[in-house]
């Protein structure tokens, strides 16, 4: 009984041994063909990876996800054309004529300039311009635009709102008027400005001392970006001369506009007293020991000692008779204002745009820049009127003195002067 007993554990154990082993073979087996299968596919994949068609595959389809339109800003440089920029974006060559046509036409603009924005988006797909923009002044741009069809633009000329604001500004002058209008944040043409309208009165190189004063109150136009389009009008000035006030107010009457002092006369004259801001007389009209020949002889006008390049104005309205060589008086302008006075400006480093025999000018347009060319022996500006054929001393000339408002016009005008005094007022003490 207990043998039989033992053979049937026995018969168990062998069972579940062989149960077990049989189990372990069929997980080997199975851990072996996954293994090999994992290899295989591995093998395979990176085969595909590194098959060639397979890569342009990927390519072809990453190029697809491409941006299929190009925004471009780009800032012209001295000298691009838009042939070389539309060239170095890769645009389709046809795509210049038909832009240039509608970029240049009526003399809208004659070429590209330095420092404007050109914004232009390109279809990749057939390399063509789709929308085009480009300054044409300071307040407009045109912008082109493809229709539907790919085929023709649509063009807009798109105008900046400008926001007009009324600055007033003060200081005291304690080395030039210019440093001492610039320390405060005036810009430089409101500046040019200031000293033309003061220049029928005001020698700024005799007149002018140390702890002067000025006020001045002028417009300016900016766009949405605060950014200063524009200047406007010098609205009111004053300039406090050795304790006494110079105030003027600006009259925008048609055919009366201008400035105009307390009593209603226009500051304009038929020539300003000097043509030049920021210079000292360095040798005035008379006899005189030249300092190149040598020898005394009559020196036929006044010389202003000045930085070189700084800006020259006419000195009156007038047309210019000559602009070129004169001999010892180096690059030259002539201009005759009238009848009876005609104005030269000598020793010039070069001429403004557009400065040549022939030419309106208008008083105070800058017509040249300080040089020392000709017989010189540094840069000034060397200036002298001629009266009825006549070289005179520019600085004890007598001009007479600028319309009188009268009438209703006058009335007008004490308006307008109540006026921008109150404005006045209310910016210094910061209510506007």
């Amino acid at each position: 009984m207990q043998m039989q007993i033992k053979f049937q554990i026995f018969k168990r154990i062998n069972k579940s041994i062989l149960l077990l082993s049989f189990s372990v073979f069929i997980t080997i087996v199975i851990l072996n063909y996954y293994n090999y299968k994992k290899n295989v596919n591995e093998t395979n994949v990176k085969n595909l990876i590194n098959n060639i068609y397979f890569k342009k595959t990927l390519t072809n389809i990453f190029d697809q996800l491409e941006p299929k339109y190009e925004k471009i800003d780009h800032l012209i440089s001295k000298g691009e054309t838009l042939s070389n920029i539309f060239e170095r974006y890769s645009v389709n060559k046809r795509e210049f004529e038909v832009v240039k046509k509608k970029l240049f036409k009526k003399g809208r603009i004659t070429n590209l300039r330095e420092n404007d924005l050109l914004q232009f988006t390109i279809d990749r797909s057939s390399q063509k311009i789709v929308e085009l923009s480009y300054p044409i002044s300071k307040t407009k741009k045109i912008s082109l635009k493809r229709d539907n069809d790919l085929k023709n633009f649509n063009e807009k000329i798109l105008t900046t709102k400008l926001i007009k604001k009324i600055i007033y500004n003060e200081n005291t002058i304690m080395n030039s008027l210019y440093r001492s209008a610039s320390s405060v944040g005036i810009p430089d043409s409101i500046i040019v400005e200031f000293a033309r309208i003061y220049g029928f009165e005001i020698d700024f190189q005799r007149d002018i001392r140390k702890k002067d004063t000025f006020q001045i109150m002028y417009e300016i136009f900016s766009d949405e970006d605060e950014e200063i389009i524009e200047k406007g009008n010098i609205l009111f000035a004053n300039l406090n001369v050795q304790g006494i006030d110079y105030p003027l107010y600006f009259f925008n009457k048609r055919n009366l506009e201008g400035h105009y002092d307390e009593s209603g006369k226009s500051i304009i004259k038929t020539l300003m007293k000097t043509p030049i801001n920021g210079a000292r007389l360095s040798s005035p009209f008379g006899m005189r020991k030249h300092p190149i020949d040598g020898f005394n002889k009559m020196h036929k006008g006044t010389d202003f000692a000045a930085p070189l390049g700084t800006p020259i104005m006419a000195s009156g309205d007038g047309i210019i008779v000559k602009a070129g060589w004169c001999g010892g008086g180096g690059n030259c302008v002539k201009i005759k204002h009238n009848s009876v006075y005609q104005t030269i400006y000598a020793h010039m480093s070069k001429f403004a745009n557009r400065i040549k025999s022939g030419v309106r000018v208008k008083q105070g347009q800058i017509i040249g820049y300080v040089g020392s060319t000709g017989k010189s022996t540094g840069p000034h500006l060397h200036y002298e009127v001629i009266e009825n054929g006549k070289k005179i001393n520019s600085q004890t000339l007598k001009l007479p003195s600028g319309k009188v408002l009268k009438g209703n016009d006058r009335k007008l005008f004490e308006t307008v002067k109540i006026k921008l005094d109150v404005l006045k007022s209310e910016k210094i003490i910061g209510l506007n």
